[in-house]
This record gives C-alpha cells, structure tokens and sequence, in this order.
C-alpha cells in the first residue's frame, strides 16, 4: 500500500484506499478516477453547470417555475404547472433531481432541473 494517497476531494478524509481504477473514501463512500492535479479536477467537479428546460443557467438561491404538473407520492394534489419555487440550492441528487426546495404546500422536496424554467 503506497503511503502517497490523495485525500479525498469531497470530505478531505486522509484514509483514502485504492479500489481497481478508483479510489475510494470510507468515511463519505465519495469514489473518483485519480489523475495529474487532482486538485484542479475536483475544483472542476463542483463546478458543474446545471440548466433549466429551456437552456438557462442555475445558480443556488434563484427563483424556478414549474414547467410541467408533476405527480407527488403521497398526495392527491401534485404541482401544478406554473407553481413558483423560491430559493433553490442546487445539489448532487438521486436519479437526476438536482434541486433541493421547499414548495409551500408540500415541503421540502427534490426536482429535476428538466421541469423547472428560471425566473
């Protein structure tokens, strides 16, 4: 085991370990491909661009429109189209919800940036 391990870009843990191509921290379970100036790439991970549906650029703390009614678990009610959300934090989401919001109504919820247009 080599000695010289990055420490982890995510959660700067120093207990990183090799696995196969990757590596790997145990304490966020963050994994990633090392790589020359891996600082530089790490900066360039958090940096990702996240666009509305109609090509706009997100940023934490704008103000999105529902584009689209969307069925909510749980509720007989979903959102409607047009359905203003305020305050938006932008997050590595499940299954492409990027989108951490509180809808009144509803509450604390994920979305898609696909459904959501920027204000």
């Amino acid at each position: 085991m080599s000695d010289n391990l990055p420490p982890c870009p995510q959660c700067s843990s120093e207990y990183t370990y090799e696995m196969n191509a990757l590596m790997v921290c145990p304490e966020c379970g963050h994994e990633w491909m090392p790589a020359e100036g891996g600082s530089e790439q790490a900066a360039g991970a958090r940096e990702r661009v996240i666009r509305d549906a109609v090509g706009n650029v997100l940023s934490d703390g704008d103000t999105v429109t529902v584009v689209k009614a969307l069925k909510v678990k749980g509720s007989a009610s979903g959102i409607k189209a047009g359905t203003k959300v305020r305050n938006i934090r932008l997050v590595d989401g499940v299954d492409g919800h990027d989108i951490d919001c509180r809808i009144e109504g509803f509450g604390a919820m994920q979305l898609k940036s696909s459904v959501v247009k920027k204000v």
